[in-house]
């Protein structure tokens, strides 16, 4: 891939990247391990990491000598170096202008040399890092630098074969399991942090009639045209994924009903505009319904869900093309048309 191909000042894509691969607070892996102990042998060097760039943190998926899951993106070398398309090289922070007076730097682990290779996807965005970190000054030579990126590459394959084990294989979206598993840490989060999480169960009117009417294929073009809007609608941090048949889910973090309300919209009207062809059918149109649900203090998500199921189902009796809101008593409210 060419320097033009990357996307370096897309951060948003760069963002919705990183979370197609549902790696941010995963446990440790054995892949991953096995890389920065062979990193760190190899290139002699106290601290190895394979970092990865969020919002506002650097994320750490496997280290030897860093200590620690996560700091400030602001304290973050990879931060810098993912904005880069070729190797970042620090050889001595205390005279670096970008990190001189970093914590790090002046305080510990007392960082004097870096070297980080991004980790670029397929499409052109640079999610994390691959870094090796000295406590002295250091020259890293273009064989030691050759070294690592290869290293990076066989980061990134793992990457790629962890995702198509937690991908829906038509569509592109998480898996059931995937889904579930990411959305579980997010309640988590925010029991721990007192913020609203919303859920929002979809599934395609009428999806039946369409497979019988047109033929599975036409309902394959239909279920990725679907797909497509909610990765194209949906914010970064919105975690989506395919339940099942023509049902969608997705958890909105950080997020009211109302909130949630408007993101869902969105994705309702850009459905009904969809116009997809097959040489069984020359246009097919089709049209969602949904159910959102709040977080309740103390609520699973199995009874998250079951209360945005309720409501889908709400918003289908009542005409569907449309969204139904659950309220923390059960009931349900349309809320748009």
């Amino acid at each position: 891939m060419g320097m033009n191909d990357l996307k370096l000042n897309d951060e948003a894509g760069r963002l919705r990247a990183l979370m197609r691969y549902s790696v941010l607070d995963t446990p440790p892996e054995e892949k991953f391990e096995s890389i920065v102990e062979l990193v760190k042998q190899t290139l002699n060097v106290p601290m190895c990491a394979v970092t990865f760039i969020d919002r506002d943190r650097q994320w750490i998926k496997a280290e030897r000598g860093v200590g620690g899951r996560e700091m400030p993106r602001s304290l973050s070398f990879c931060s810098h170096a993912i904005k880069r398309a070729e190797p970042f090289v620090v050889p001595d922070a205390t005279t670096h202008p970008l990190f001189s007076d970093n914590a790090l730097v002046t305080g510990a682990p007392f960082i004097r040399s870096y070297l980080g290779i991004p980790l670029q996807t397929s499409d052109g965005y640079q999610i994390g890092s691959l870094c090796v970190i000295d406590t002295r000054p250091r020259e890293f030579a273009e064989a030691e630098i050759a070294l690592l990126s290869r290293f990076a590459s066989l980061v990134v394959e793992n990457l790629e074969l962890r995702m198509i084990a937690t991908t829906d294989a038509l569509t592109g979206l998480r898996t059931r399991r995937d889904w579930q598993e990411q959305v579980r840490r997010e309640i988590a989060l925010s029991a721990r942090s007192g913020r609203p999480l919303s859920v929002a169960i979809m599934d395609i009117d009428h999806f039946k009639a369409v497979n019988d009417t047109y033929g599975h294929r036409t309902g394959d073009l239909l279920l990725s045209e679907v797909a497509r809007v909610l990765l194209n609608r949906l914010r970064a941090t919105d975690l989506v994924g395919r339940l099942g048949g023509e049902e969608f889910a997705v958890a909105l973090p950080e997020t009211t009903a109302d909130e949630a309300r408007e993101v869902v919209e969105r994705v309702r009207l850009a459905v009904a505009r969809i116009e997809t062809s097959s040489p069984e059918a020359p246009t097919v149109r089709c049209t969602i319904s949904g159910g959102i649900a709040q977080l309740q203090d103390g609520e699973t998500l199995d009874a998250l869900c079951n209360r945005a199921d309720h409501a889908l189902y709400t918003a289908k009796g009542d005409g569907r093309n449309r969204l139904a809101c659950a309220l923390p008593q059960g009931r349900t409210k349309e809320i748009c048309t």
